[in-house]
């Protein structure tokens, strides 16, 4: 099987297996799911998800985040990893929304960059998810799946160059979903450490292709 077969097999399979995907973190507004997907750096979705209701209660969109000090944004996130650097980035980030967007958060890579503790997967994330553009954020989970399927090459050694890869392979309209199937599939079944290779439905496709 060639890798434009084995793309169009595993898509697919996402397609048909997995028509409605989202991310599994909870947010009720943009300028939230910013804040949740700049926590989970590094962190699992599931304890970002325990921590934000009460930060969020508090801290409900950025003129009230940019009102607090990195102490208070701390006590709230201080469970989850490098909550220092957080706290400091999370109320920079709010400061500048507001005092440049006028609160809102930005839809585009140029303004999203530009933000306190957003890197370009994130600015992806929020691109996708809250304004459905055709962009595909590479995170661990997505960088180690495409690797160990064989979606790219061995010379795609960092994820700018996964997600070119990724992005000429994969029809924009799919885009914003791979990313989803692409993650989940790392989260549960593609893991690390001891991936579940007996039950993955890409076992016999699949060329177990190491960076």
């Amino acid at each position: 099987m060639n890798r434009k077969q084995r793309y169009e097999y595993i898509l697919n399979y996402f397609r048909n297996q997995m028509p409605e995907v989202n991310t599994e973190l909870e947010f009720g507004s943009v300028f939230q799911l910013l804040v949740a997907v700049v926590l989970s750096a590094q962190c699992t979705d599931k304890r970002i998800n325990q921590v934000t209701p009460s930060l969020f209660g508090r801290f409900p969109d950025a003129k009230a985040m940019a009102g607090a000090d990195e102490a208070e944004v701390f006590e709230y996130i201080k469970s989850v990893s490098y909550p220092n650097s957080k706290a400091r980035h999370l109320v920079e980030m709010a400061r500048m929304l507001v005092s440049e967007f006028h609160g809102d958060v930005p839809d585009n890579l140029d303004d999203l960059l530009r933000l306190p503790g957003v890197g370009r997967k994130t600015a992806n994330v929020i691109q996708a998810v809250a304004f459905g553009k055709s962009t595909m954020a590479v995170d661990t989970h997505v960088f180690r799946v495409s690797h160990r399927l064989g979606l790219v090459g061995k010379n795609a050694t960092t994820p700018y160059k996964v997600e070119m890869e990724l992005m000429k392979n994969i029809p924009s309209e799919l885009v914003p979903k791979a990313h989803h199937w692409l993650l989940l599939h790392g989260r549960y079944v593609c893991t690390s450490r001891a991936p579940h290779c007996a039950k993955c439905e890409f076992n016999y496709i699949c060329p177990k292709q190491q960076l």
